[in-house]
């Protein structure tokens, strides 16, 4: 791996969702978008709310803005 590559936090289904929650889609929204359940939508959020140490998806959304994860488009 090069220093200009970077590797993620996230899989890359952490990332699409985290990139809809940021544009303020809700979890029904996700899964009709992506064509999963709620519950494995709400599984990728506890689960990256878990790797990041953070208590809640706000927290998450903040901490993956912070280290440059995610981006506000």
């Amino acid at each position: 791996m090069t220093s200009s590559q970077h590797r993620s936090l996230l899989t890359k289904r952490e990332r699409e969702i985290f990139e809809l929650l940021i544009k303020d889609y809700s979890t029904r929204d996700i899964s009709n978008k992506l064509g999963i359940s709620e519950k494995t939508v709400r599984n990728h959020i506890s689960n990256t709310i878990q790797k990041l140490g953070v208590s809640s998806r706000t927290q998450a959304l903040i901490e993956l803005l912070r280290l440059q994860e995610l981006s506000i488009n």
